[in-house]
């Protein structure tokens, strides 16, 4: 999620105990710089966390980073390590058919930008058209988080009536294209240079106007259905699409985040409304007060105020905000429908990443909602992977289809951690029993097998259930070979204080009055730092036989000079905000996990714009002596600082081609990059020779050798 439209407020009121000050308790300071009791309790539960997910790369020499770590820096220009070129790829506003022509000298028009590349990249993922060109021609699918007003309406002195009045309906109907989801086809010419298709077949926009269907429980209900959509079957658009996911079916999965502040009740609420929260003055862009403009389309603009105004939800939008929170599954090879996979919850979602794949077995997704004290989740399909539903690239078939088996019939869960390094999934269904004894149902106030409620209501539900607040859960990404999950929990600088209530003690330990919370929440062993402004990145692996994981911390992030430098980060490698994350897998199972940053700490950002880090976590094991893969003081060599964005970026969304020569990812809000000077516009590294319209865009890493990136 951006800093420029995090949402600080505080929705969790739960009252949920997340084991007040267990870190102090119950574990040593020396534990915690040796990762927790993680992997000592991962053991206990029989998962062999130490004993087989290290084995298979104990007796190899571990994969190991070739290149020179790079020192921070403040540019208008992306640095890399010596040996590497950075290129400039498809920046917001690359019109996308044949023909089109745009200059960031120009005013944009909702035309044009429903047509050209959205605002403000981040997560993405690259599909094949053929085994034979994977590596240098394929769909690049990307997400258009959000939009930067000044930037898009630069040519005018910037929007209109930004935060009072009506918004003038170009505006508005320019704003809802810019966001949603970028396909375009980009290709690689022998000198390594990459470029997009204009006028691909393949390139095309879904933006927060186009209509998608609706899957799993909550399609189809009663809470969904709307003027637009009397049957609940449909919504228009996808919104504030943050990380993503890939299928092993060739789909891509946009996840909806910051979404509810493009809508306004100033009516009656739903308690959903207030739980996710929904605004009651003015969304985020003012888009409803466009509504009843002359020009307005099938309530365009009037469906963003979901104030119950008819007799019924048919006669209005009081449902359209339940048509968003969801996993969207797109098929970046056909003009499908993208379809909103319901069963895996409503909320904020940051990313959508797939459990290790094995034949027989359920496709599992994990998620985490991003926002302060908020849960994380994971989806069990009721289907078993069947390998003969993996993506054949360069052929048609119904790969949306194959969603609806894994995705719209499951069970989500959502997690709590334990002081031990142990911890539990919590089955989201109807007839769980809640922390207090009932059913989740009756606990919601729902029919005893109203699902659709329940996910509705996944927030509420996890409150009731018991999940564990965390320091916002931020993306994750799966160890293919171990199946070991890992997770950023980018920050929390408020974590500790209490609601003004009486509060009771439950194993001597005081917790907030049920029904009036924390506001904000106690550490626990998960979220050990009380102002945690700097983040940390945790670790589990479940246990494929129970709802059981064990958990660690991997690595906290600090400034070289902090006091709580748990992890011994040097100038070299000290982060904070940990963000983006991926685990690249490499020949013979191992792999590099990047860490990507979105950073407001002031001991760092002192000392370096946002940046991509690179680790093996194998390799870590050979450096502490301990067994433990963790960050620690005497294997800081093991992870280095490889790329720095430009001054007032966020460096995110990340993958690599199959030959790992090419490595892609994204710069979102920069402040005055890139050049756009025509010699230098393609050069990630080049700065501006004097002010430019910022523009968020792709960029490709290379080798000037062309060998493999970081080995």
């Amino acid at each position: 999620m951006s800093k420029q439209i995090e949402d600080h407020r505080l929705f969790n009121h739960s009252g949920n105990q997340p084991f007040t000050e267990v870190l102090a308790k119950h574990v040593s300071r020396r534990d915690v710089m040796r990762g927790g009791l993680g992997l000592a309790a991962a053991s206990m539960l029989g998962m062999g966390v130490t004993s087989k997910a290290l084995a298979s790369v104990s007796d190899r020499k571990p994969l190991a980073l070739a290149f020179e770590a790079i020192s921070g820096a403040h540019k208008d220009a992306v640095v890399v390590p010596e040996g590497y070129t950075a290129q400039v790829l498809v920046p917001w506003g690359t019109p996308l058919k044949s023909g089109g022509q745009w200059h960031p000298a120009q005013a944009m028009t909702a035309e044009q930008q429903a047509a050209s590349v959205g605002m403000h990249h981040d997560g993405m993922a690259g599909f094949a058209l053929d085994s034979q060109s994977a590596s240098h021609r394929f769909v690049l699918a990307l997400n258009n988080e959000y939009i930067d007003q000044d930037a898009l309406w630069s040519t005018q002195g910037g929007p209109t009536n930004a935060e009072e009045g009506k918004r003038p309906a170009e505006e508005s109907r320019t704003e809802i294209n810019a966001h949603g989801v970028t396909l375009v086809e980009v290709q690689k010419d022998g000198e390594g240079r990459w470029t997009h298709v204009p006028g691909s077949s393949y390139n095309r926009r879904l933006t927060s106007a186009t209509v998608m269907d609706l899957g799993g429980p909550v399609a189809g209900s009663d809470y969904v259905k709307t003027r637009f959509s009397p049957n609940g079957a449909q919504t228009r658009g996808t919104n504030n699409n943050c990380g993503n996911g890939v299928t092993p079916w060739g789909t891509y999965i946009a996840c909806e985040e910051n979404w509810p502040n493009i809508f306004v009740n100033t009516g009656e609420r739903f308690i959903d409304d207030a739980r996710i929260g929904i605004p009651t003055e003015r969304s985020r862009y003012g888009w409803e007060t466009s509504a009843g403009d002359v020009s307005e389309d099938d309530d365009e603009f009037a469906r963003f105020d979901i104030t119950p105004r008819g007799e019924g939800a048919t006669d209005d939008y009081r449902n359209e905000a339940r048509t968003f929170g969801y996993q969207v599954e797109v098929d970046p090879y056909t003009n499908q429908r993208a379809v909103k996979r319901t069963a895996l919850g409503r909320f904020r979602h940051e990313g959508c990443w797939m459990g290790k794949l094995e034949a027989g077995e359920p496709v599992v997704f994990y998620s985490g909602h991003d926002a302060r004290n908020e849960y994380v989740y994971k989806f069990v399909s009721d289907a078993g992977w069947d390998p003969a539903d993996a993506n054949r690239p360069g052929e048609q078939y119904d790969r949306l289809a194959i969603g609806a088996k894994y995705m719209d019939k499951g069970t989500l869960y959502t997690a709590r951690f334990n002081a031990d390094g142990s911890g539990e999934w919590l089955p989201l269904t109807p007839t769980a029993t809640s922390r207090d004894g009932r059913q989740l149902a009756a606990a919601l106030g729902l029919a005893e097998d109203d699902l659709a409620g329940v996910i509705v209501h996944t927030c509420d539900a996890a409150d009731l259930m018991g999940a564990t607040p965390m320091d916002r859960p931020e993306w994750a990404t799966v160890d293919p070979a171990s199946g070991e999950v890992y997770l950023t929990l980018t920050n929390n600088s408020q974590r500790t204080e209490k609601a003004s209530s009486p509060t009771y003690t439950n194993d001597g330990e005081d917790i907030a009055q049920p029904g009036i919370g924390f506001k904000t929440a106690p550490t626990n062993a998960a979220n050990p730092r009380p102002d945690n402004s700097a983040g940390h990145i945790i670790r589990w692996r479940d246990d494929k036989h129970s709802n059981a994981f064990g958990w660690e911390v991997f690595v906290f992030g600090a400034g070289v000079n902090d006091a709580d430098n748990l992890s011994g980060l040097t100038e070299q490698n000290q982060f904070a905000s940990p963000d983006g994350l991926w685990f690249d897998e490499r020949e013979g199972g191992e792999g590099i996990l990047w860490i990507q940053t979105d950073n407001g700490y002031e001991s760092v950002t002192q000392y370096t714009n946002d940046q991509l880090l690179a680790v093996v976590p194998s390799a870590l094991k050979a450096g502490n002596g301990s067994g433990d893969p963790v960050v620690k003081q005497n294997n800081q060599h093991h992870i280095k600082r490889f790329a720095v964005g430009p001054n007032g970026c966020e460096v995110t969304g990340i993958f690599t081609t199959p030959d790992k020569t090419a490595l892609f990812i994204n710069i979102q809000h920069p402040g005055n990059w890139p050049a756009d000077d025509a010699s230098l516009a393609q050069d990630a590294t080049h700065e501006a020779s004097g002010s430019v319209r910022p523009r968020a865009a792709t960029v490709v890493i290379q080798k000037k050798d062309g060998g493999p990136v970081a080995v």
